[in-house]
């Protein structure tokens, strides 16, 4: 089976073409580019967790720091650290590389 992205997981319709675009606006990870092909997702559709502004539990969710806690305890983190196993990238990582510090 393929790697499949945390909107096709969490079925929150705010990819690109979504249904809930219209009401909620499409999702920030869906244009996350500098974190395209990260786990083998499109764009930041593996590492939700640390781009800002993503919609979990039927709200905007805000910065990382603010939202690390619940997306800790996701089942869609979860199963990327499953799926990646010893080639997981960490928050670290992934934050440093949205910030321009890891290329």
């Amino acid at each position: 089976m393929a790697k499949q992205n945390c909107w096709e997981v969490m079925q929150c319709g705010r990819q690109p073409g979504g249904d809930n675009i219209a009401a909620l606006g499409e999702c920030p990870v869906a244009y996350s580019f500098i974190t395209h092909r990260l786990h083998d997702g499109i764009n930041g559709g593996r590492c939700c967790w640390a781009v800002a502004g993503t919609f979990c539990g039927g709200q905007v969710q805000g910065t990382f720091a603010n939202k690390v806690k619940g997306c800790a305890g996701c089942k869609f983190f979860h199963l990327v650290n499953e799926e990646e196993g010893e080639n997981f990238v960490t928050v670290q990582r992934i934050i440093a590389k949205i910030r321009g510090v890891d290329k």
